[in-house]
């Protein structure tokens, strides 16, 4: 498949929370469990994994991929349902094939007749019980070795400043306290994957002292960038691995981001990601733009009820997230006239921040932690509940629950208060198909053909080669290529 400039590759991961209302039908870790082998045994969606991928964080039958380019497993740290999109090039394909992963996992939980128990969230964080869950960006970069020791610094001030659009919003807050907390033998003995790999465990106890924030990730982020992850959360965590790697390209994976229920907030988030990386690559970001603490920063634009958002740089200037995010923009528009794709984010990337600009709170149609914000505050003047009250926390909960009938999201899309920029139809579409342009369609196709067996045999997928049977593999290493031939 032919490539244009700026052409990348990028998906995205989002980890779920289940909640189970009647303790008789089970725990979350079976409900999800229960969803995973619907979607793959009685609605063959896909193929499960007859082989271990990770033999202790995905085991065999733990998921598989789907006949829309994507993946779907339960991960073992934590035991949550995980959805990995399709390889995509086109914003419109990443955001409806990632939705078409919600709908099946809601078809699953309707037909099992479920829905009255089970829930399934994409929302990043837990009030209550002070974890936190990711959602994933992953981008195909040029493989140079100076990035993440130089370049990297000049990304950080975006991301910081990323969230004023792509932030969901949160209500409170979390202190993550200082002292190390070591696991008992029992909770070791209990979870043995949550605590391999980990030294030392934080606490979280609430903040009182926030009502509402930008980011439901902000005050969990430890590091700019770290390997180990699971009680050391960073920005970025390196990912220099086969699956992604070709032609002196390999995956970055971000850490810090959160699953956005509005679609154009969304693509506007990949969208601008996707030029800066650019950017980067092709060194025309000044080193000017770095920051002394990123993660200071992180918090304190998340934080800050006043939407002034000053940042401070390295070099002691101080200015707004919004003009940063101008600067960016700025240079970005360099790319200007090379696709329909790269106009929209630049056009509407400039539009967002002279928006916000004029008035932050005017933008519920595009931006999540707004249209959160416009629905908790709602609640909060009908119910008179103080911003303290743990009902307020159920009703940011609600935002995220991925079921269409049930999310306060969609009630607040359904009265037309957002800017889509999917049709039902093509979320529709994508429960089945992949996108066309990248290798997720041969693959999709080899499903397909693995599914039409009769009876068990032996078979193995991976995003970058397909092995059909003992004799037969087929090597998928261009992400770009989309491979059809192979499933005809």
């Amino acid at each position: 498949m032919s490539k244009t400039s700026g052409d990348r590759i990028f998906g995205v991961e989002t980890e779920f929370g289940c909640l189970v209302s009647d303790a008789s039908y089970g725990s979350p870790e079976a409900a999800v469990e229960t969803i995973k082998d619907y979607l793959f045994h009685e609605l063959r969606l896909g193929a499960i994994d007859l082989h271990a991928r990770d033999d202790v964080f995905e085991p065999a039958q733990s998921g598989g991929f789907l006949m829309n380019g994507a993946r779907l497993y339960i991960d073992a740290v934590g035991s949550h349902l995980e959805y990995a999109t399709a390889e995509c090039r086109s914003l419109k394909d990443l955001v409806a094939n990632d939705r078409a992963g919600q709908r099946q996992i809601v078809r699953a939980i309707r037909e099992m007749g479920l829905e009255e128990v089970v829930s399934v969230y994409n929302n990043s964080v837990d009030h209550f019980g002070g974890h936190t869950f990711g959602c994933h960006e992953n981008y195909l970069v040029k493989g140079d070795d100076d990035f993440l020791n130089t370049t990297v610094q000049m990304l950080y001030p975006f991301l910081v400043t990323r969230q004023i659009y792509a932030g969901v919003g949160r209500v409170g807050g979390h202190v993550l306290t200082s002292n190390t907390i070591r696991p008992s033998y029992q909770d070791v003995m209990d979870n043995p994957v949550d605590y391999i790999w980990v030294s030392q465990v934080y606490g979280v106890i609430p903040d009182h002292g926030v009502n509402f924030q930008l980011s439901q990730r902000a005050d969990h982020i430890l590091k700019t960038i770290a390997s180990r992850v699971r009680f050391n959360r960073a920005l970025i965590n390196p990912k220099w691995e086969h699956f992604y790697s070709h032609e002196g390209m390999t995956r970055l994976h971000f850490l810090f981001g959160e699953s956005n229920q509005n679609e154009f907030a969304y693509a506007l988030k990949v969208g601008t990601t996707i030029l800066v990386l650019r950017l980067l690559e092709e060194r025309r970001v000044p080193p000017s733009f770095t920051m002394i603490n990123p993660l200071s920063a992180l918090r304190e634009v998340s934080r800050d009820p006043t939407y002034r958002w000053i940042v401070m740089l390295s070099d002691g200037t101080t200015m707004s997230a919004i003009d940063l995010q101008r600067q960016y923009l700025s240079i970005a528009e360099c790319y200007r006239g090379e696709s329909k794709q790269t106009d929209w984010i630049l056009d509407q990337w400039r539009i967002v921040l002279d928006d916000l600009e004029k008035d932050p709170l005017a933008m519920g149609d595009r931006i999540d932690w707004v249209a959160k914000l416009k629905i908790v505050e709602q609640y909060r003047e009908e119910e008179d509940l103080d911003w303290q009250d743990d009902a307020l926390h159920s009703v940011d909960l609600e935002y995220h629950n991925i079921d269409p009938e049930l999310s306060l999201f969609y009630a607040w899309q359904e009265m037309g208060n957002t800017k889509r920029i999917l049709t039902e139809v093509d979320i529709v579409m994508a429960m089945t198909d992949p996108p066309q342009n990248t290798r997720a369609k041969g693959r999709s196709q080899l499903v397909e053909q693995v599914l039409s067996r009769k009876g068990p045999k032996f078979y193995l997928f991976d995003w970058n080669g397909v092995a059909l049977d003992r004799h037969t593999y087929i090597e998928m290493l261009d992400p770009f290529e989309t491979y059809e031939s192979v499933g005809k």
